[in-house]
């Protein structure tokens, strides 16, 4: 008779896996969290944990939050003044539609920055690349299309549009 194994704590707590993004805001966590969890289907706050006492931390502000993003899991706190972002770091979405490209870009830009070939800043100081899901296969399979046609038409753009890269990769 075959014993059964006690399923391990990493299977038990499949909420949290053992690599996390982990976002440190100046200021305005929370908002952030709840904004993002807003703009993407298939998203959750999974918890807040807030300061029971003064001290670094006043009474009552975001020591953590845990949150879902259409199935990725991230944690976010306020770290202060010293702490922003930059452009080196981002948050990619492959998008499978036009729409879902328009929609987010305009949701996330909105109080921050569009930049080029898919960029944006938010309004918290984050970086995203909005992009379709099928630019990867574009760039890099010129075999089956023309990749250098792609990049091209992508380095013109400011919110990509899936029809011109496209286009741009059945050129020859």
């Amino acid at each position: 008779m075959a014993t059964q194994r006690k399923p391990s704590k990493r299977a038990q707590a499949k909420e949290r896996p053992k690599v996390t993004t982990c976002l440190t805001f100046s200021d305005r966590a929370e908002e952030a969290v709840r904004f993002y969890v807003s703009a993407f289907k298939d998203s959750e706050i999974l918890g807040m944990v807030r300061s029971e006492a003064d001290g670094p931390i006043p009474k009552g502000k975001l020591l953590n939050a845990t949150f879902r993003l259409d199935g990725t899991i991230y944690t976010a706190f306020d770290g202060g003044p010293s702490f922003a972002f930059s452009q080196g770091t981002s948050i990619m979405v492959e998008c499978e539609t036009q729409s879902e490209i328009d929609r987010l870009w305009e949701t996330l830009s909105k109080g921050g920055e569009k930049g080029p070939c898919g960029w944006l800043t938010d309004q918290f100081g984050l970086a995203w690349q909005i992009i379709p899901a099928s630019l990867g296969k574009m760039l890099s399979d010129s075999k089956s299309g023309n990749s250098e046609r792609v990049m091209v038409e992508m380095l013109k753009m400011g919110k990509l549009e899936i029809a011109t890269l496209e286009r741009a990769y059945r050129e020859r």
